[in-house]
């Protein structure tokens, strides 16, 4: 019996529009009623993940940033874990090296030294999991990390690591030039203490080793005293292969890639129709 459901979001509980749908929204509230714990396993900070998450009128825990950071539904920080100083100045003076551009994310948010390439790099991330979602539509939600304070312009990330009130959780780079990300990535492989994965064609995503998906997945059900085995986790890309290699029931959505989709027990619908939905009812 599953007792517990870990869903990603872009591209798996979010649609095109970066909105939950009824159909996911109403499954989730089902499950809660039922008993069953739903957790929000996402890349985004927490501002981002809650923003659209308080739009639909749902309260989750969250696994935020990829794992380096859990919250309870309460927003209550419940671990962290967060990248070294010395080692986030080294990766961002790499990453300048090979011309990517790249985020900052903390406990405090993201931030960004270009605010067009700062939608630019989430409409790579939907139109991703989206490919056939207008280009227009998805420009304008992108836009709202903009007009709604979700991401922060900081004119030199050294402010961030130089200062003690951040916590630096996760390096977002993003390039067209695949030469250039795959450079970036290279450049990297010799941190031990990282873990370099991908939410979309042009970027990466850096992070601690330890602040995985299915590592903080693993730590939620144990501290709320559900198996593995009872844990179900729905996602689409790359981000996510570390909670399908650890719960009982591993779950592709419909728009994932061919590769992902071997790694699962089940393909449910795509994230335009409410392939999560699906994923929940047929475990219910």
């Amino acid at each position: 019996m599953i007792k517990c459901i870990a869903t990603d979001m872009d591209g798996t509980l979010l649609n095109a529009m970066q909105t939950v749908s009824e159909e996911n929204k109403q499954a989730i509230l089902k499950a809660q009623a039922a008993g069953i714990e739903v957790v929000v396993a996402t890349g985004r900070a927490y501002q981002e993940a809650t923003y659209v998450l308080d739009e639909a009128g749902l309260t989750c825990p969250l696994i935020c940033v990829n794992g380096a950071e859990v919250r309870g539904r309460d927003g209550e920080i419940i671990s962290a874990t967060p990248i070294e100083k010395d080692v986030a100045r080294d990766i961002a003076a790499r990453l300048a090296e090979t011309d990517v551009y790249y985020e900052v994310y903390t406990d405090k948010g993201a931030f960004t030294i270009d605010t067009a390439k700062a939608v630019s790099i989430m409409v790579d991330i939907v139109l991703t999991a989206n490919p056939e979602a207008d280009r227009e539509f998805v420009e304008y939600a992108a836009g709202a990390r903009l007009r709604d304070n979700l991401i922060h312009p900081v004119e030199d990330y050294g402010v961030l690591f130089d200062s003690e009130q951040y916590k630096i959780y996760k390096f977002l780079a993003f390039s067209f030039d695949e030469e250039h990300l795959a450079v970036a990535q290279e450049s990297l492989s010799g941190f031990a203490e990282l873990t370099v994965t991908k939410s979309g064609h042009e970027n990466i995503e850096i992070t601690h080793k330890e602040a995985q998906k299915g590592i903080a997945l693993e730590a939620f059900v144990n501290a709320n005293g559900i198996g593995l085995d009872e844990t179900m986790a729905i996602g689409d890309n790359f981000n996510d292969v570390s909670m399908f290699e650890k719960v009982g029931r591993a779950v592709a959505m419909g728009n994932a890639s061919p590769v992902i989709k071997s790694m699962c027990d089940v393909i449910t619908d795509t994230n335009e129709n409410s392939g999560v939905a699906q994923a929940i009812l047929e475990v219910l």
